[in-house]
């Protein structure tokens, strides 16, 4: 697999909050606002590419059995950096809006899945691009999903105000069941997009391709 097609697997077709539905609980909690869901999904895209790239360069070294407690460290040291990062230059904003949410990444399944199934079995490039897919992915579903509920529960955007002036805020929406709402919404269509995107025929395809998944002589039906 090329790298950019490892870059694309993060942000379509195996996006980590809406395909896999992987790391829930900070999506629900921390999308109340669409700036929320950008600094938790930065947060974890530089703990992807940093872990990942570590353990990538480790993965000879780090003995199997004590592989799991290894990824661990390595993930919470770069956790200890983002986090002392925020908190110096970020206070005011991002670190005391996500809170408890910012030091939990270090058990954020979506980081532990990837060092387990593609760091600590790829080389050092390969694995730098599924961190940096799978973060842009995550960040991507997070500020899509902050910014409806923003939008419909606060009447703002990035903390700008948009329609709160004219339309009276749902502020259910910036509560836990807006939150499923939203985030059911939104995994039904991914699912459809992935499901058309998976259908459709190449722009070479004749109607009669053999590796072609949407050709009738791949489905059963009769050849062209």
């Amino acid at each position: 697999m090329k790298n950019l097609d490892i870059i694309k697997n993060g942000i379509v077709k195996e996006n980590p909050v809406l395909r896999l539905v992987l790391g829930t609980c900070p999506t629900l909690a921390v999308t109340t606002s669409a700036i929320n869901g950008l600094g938790m999904g930065l947060a974890a895209t530089f703990v992807l590419i940093g872990s990942n790239l570590t353990i990538s360069l480790l993965r000879k070294v780090i003995p199997d059995k004590v592989r799991i407690p290894a990824y661990i460290t390595v993930i919470a040291g770069f956790v200890t950096i983002i986090q002392m990062l925020l908190k110096a230059y970020f206070y005011d904003s991002l670190y005391s809006a996500l809170g408890i949410y910012l030091p939990l990444i270090v058990v954020n399944c979506i980081i532990l899945a990837r060092a387990e199934m593609f760091a600590g079995k790829n080389k050092v490039i390969p694995s730098i691009c599924d961190g940096l897919g799978m973060g842009i992915g995550f960040t991507a579903a997070l500020v899509l999903m902050g910014m409806i509920r923003e939008l419909l529960g606060a009447g703002t955007l990035f903390g700008v105000t948009v329609t709160a002036n004219f339309i009276t805020p749902m502020t259910l929406m910036l509560l836990p069941p807006g939150g499923f709402f939203v985030f059911g919404i939104l995994i039904a269509l991914a699912n459809k997009l992935s499901a058309r995107l998976e259908k459709a025929p190449t722009k070479s395809c004749d109607g009669n391709c053999i590796s072609c998944p949407a050709c009738p002589s791949n489905m059963g039906g009769e050849e062209a």
